[in-house]
């Protein structure tokens, strides 16, 4: 039977290919891997876990062995990966989204999130959706009317809005300045 294990901090295709090597390198059988998520072919013995553990560590992932934190994290990969890593128009509700991939009651995993992440599950979505905002500004591969569609927002006076309400500055100013900061995924 296989087991799946959950890591922190893997938020990206580049996550997966890390995580992957690292398997690889410590002759750890697995038959599937995606964002957050392992799915291991036997189980881990104590210290080929703890090997794994220290070598994901080093490079900036980590184990996830409590439920409620593996809850945080899957909640977190599907809104990275739609945001991020999808390139359909975010015409989604995340209430329903994330209750029908985790099989749980939206209103308690929203409580859970808060609880442990000290922000709301919503203003997490927006801080990631910022963050997709000043990537395609810095790409400049679309006008603010085609990120605003993208990213499902109603105007593009409701997307600049909430950009200055968390960045301090207009999109536009942030496009003019020379910097450009932004955040790390698994840092948000």
């Amino acid at each position: 039977m296989n087991t799946i294990i959950h890591i922190k901090n893997m938020v990206c295709p580049r996550c997966i290919s890390a995580v992957t090597i690292i398997l690889e390198k410590l002759h750890i059988p697995f038959s599937a891997i995606k964002l957050g998520e392992v799915e291991l072919t036997t189980p881990l013995s104590e210290g080929t876990k703890n090997a794994f553990s220290l070598a994901l560590q080093n490079s900036g992932f980590s184990l996830i062995d409590d439920r409620k934190s593996q809850l945080i994290e899957q909640m977190k990969t599907l809104v990275v990966d739609k945001i991020h890593h999808s390139l359909d128009e975010l015409d989604i509700k995340w209430a329903d989204h994330i209750s029908e991939k985790l099989h749980l009651d939206y209103k308690y995993l929203s409580s859970l999130f808060s609880s442990v992440e000290s922000i709301t599950f919503e203003q997490y979505i927006i801080n990631q959706k910022i963050e997709r905002i000043k990537e395609l500004i810095v790409y400049d591969e679309l006008n603010l009317s085609e990120i605003a569609i993208r990213l499902n927002y109603s105007s593009v006076a409701y997307l600049s809005n909430q950009f200055k309400k968390v960045t301090g500055m207009t999109p536009s100013k942030f496009k003019k300045s020379t910097n450009k900061n932004r955040t790390y995924l698994d840092e948000i």
